[in-house]
């Protein structure tokens, strides 16, 4: 049932956004400037950056133009990545000091991890003070790290408050903070002590000392953790935030659920793109020009071109089977097909097992034997069904119905072996699995798959 109301006030928020943005649109083509801003003013941030993204770009600035500043910020750090180099280019310099200085630091870094280094340059002298030497601290760290993501903005304190100063402190400095549900216990040299959360000091005495009542078995990550290590670690432990320590264990930031969630559907893009064999940045993949659509997949079609024509040279070495039984090349594109979609199976689990670390524990040796019985077990089924099929329905000859069956064995346990070992192999030398193995996977059972069945129909049919 909640499920189901979820999902109607999803379809609801959604058609509530197209109706803005057409609305936006209708009023913005008129010059309705009061009435466009009224129209976004019961709108949430989020939405009306969604709404924006939707608008031509000759009316994303006037859009963007219309908010107060305060908004105008927020509704900046959710746009897409493109959208906000297209509206600093249509900025005044003024204009783009006042939205970027005020950014979230760890969204400041984000934003400037995707501009021209020369913009960054010529905008990074001159933030505020404070605001240039937490942004700067960010961009030293390694990208994709827990360092890069993190945000310097949370409340740290002595365990010897008690909990009436801590909440007078957290009054002072909540706007100063991103998250005030977790606050970071740290010793005189900045070391990381212990963490104490919002709900034990409401339910606490105003005398107690944070000492008493914090947990000193903080769970936290290094500035050099990955950032995927990082959003496992938040979601195994369904925490709000975690603390990120240097290499002296002294609290330098933390890491929120917000950040998280963004940078795990960013992995979950890049891999899927990545399994149908297209490079991908980060970026929105619908809002990038067709040239770059093209430059990011055209590298694996051409290699899947080139296994395509090795393939055919199998095949052209096959003429003398295929004068005799031409009917075998009927069954070529069932057996490859077949052995790809197997293979794209077995890699797929494997991929992903390895992201979420469901495979850490049986090991490479353990997943690939399994995969293997998988894919004989699946071999039988579809091999007898191919082998029926040939015969009765076809009318083909027993033997060679016989031949295609067996192939389909051998061609779906070397599709499976195959698309559980390269994930693997590919991880070991440091490339990306997903990435690596689909155009591989097509590869190995388009070319050995052939060799195996011509070679099978060879013996049996004795030609």
């Amino acid at each position: 049932m909640t499920d189901h109301l979820t999902s109607i006030q999803t379809g609801l928020r959604s058609e509530l956004r197209q109706l803005v943005r057409s609305q936006l649109h209708l009023l913005l083509e008129q010059g309705n400037l009061e009435g466009a801003k009224a129209l976004l003013v019961p709108v949430k941030p989020v939405d009306i950056a969604e709404v924006i993204e939707g608008l031509p770009e000759s009316m994303q600035v006037i859009a963007f133009r219309l908010l107060s500043k305060a908004e105008a910020i927020e509704v900046y750090e959710h746009l897409e990545p493109t959208t906000q180099q297209a509206l600093l280019q249509k900025f005044k310099h003024q204009e783009v000091l006042d939205i970027v200085d005020k950014m979230s630091p760890d969204d400041r870094a984000r934003l400037f991890d995707e501009l021209p280094a020369k913009i960054v340059r010529r905008l990074l002298p001159q933030l505020s003070p404070h605001e240039r030497q937490a942004t700067a601290i960010l961009l030293g760290y390694e990208e994709a790290t827990a360092g890069r993501i993190m945000t310097p903005e949370y409340i740290s304190l002595k365990e010897t408050l008690t909990v009436a100063q801590t909440l007078e402190r957290i009054r002072n400095l909540a706007n100063a903070s991103e998250v005030i549900y977790y606050l970071y216990v740290t010793d005189t040299s900045r070391h990381l002590a212990g963490i104490v959360s919002l709900r034990d000091l409401v339910i606490s005495s105003p005398d107690t000392a944070l000492g008493d009542i914090m947990t000193r078995d903080v769970i936290c990550v290094h500035t050099d953790t990955d950032q995927e290590e990082v959003a496992r670690m938040i979601q195994r432990y369904d925490l709000l935030a975690v603390p990120v320590v240097d290499r002296e264990q002294r609290l330098v930031g933390i890491v929120t659920v917000d950040d998280v969630i963004d940078i795990l559907q960013q992995e979950a893009t890049e891999d899927i793109y990545a399994l149908g064999g297209v490079q991908s940045d980060g970026d929105n993949y619908f809002q990038i020009n067709l040239v770059t659509v093209v430059r990011k997949r055209v590298v694996w079609l051409l290699v899947l071109l080139f296994t395509n024509t090795v393939t055919g040279s199998i095949i052209k070495s096959q003429e003398d089977v295929i004068a005799k039984m031409a009917i075998l090349t009927a069954f070529i594109p069932l057996l490859t097909g077949t052995g790809g979609n197997v293979g794209a199976q077995s890699s797929t689990v494997v991929i992903r097992g390895l992201n979420t670390d469901q495979i850490k524990d049986l090991g490479s040796g353990k997943v690939i034997f399994r995969e293997g019985m998988a894919g004989i077990l699946l071999g039988l089924i579809l091999g007898g069904l191919a082998m029926i099929w040939a015969y009765l329905i076809l009318k083909t000859h027993f033997l060679v119905a016989f031949s295609v069956g067996i192939s389909l064995v051998g061609i779906a346990f070397l599709a499976s072996v195959a698309g559980s070992f390269l994930p693997f192999l590919f991880r070991s030398v440091g490339l990306d699995p997903a990435l690596m193995s689909a155009p591989f996977i097509t590869t190995v059972v388009d070319v050995l798959g052939v060799f195996i069945y011509f070679t099978i129909a060879r013996t049996i049919l004795g030609l």
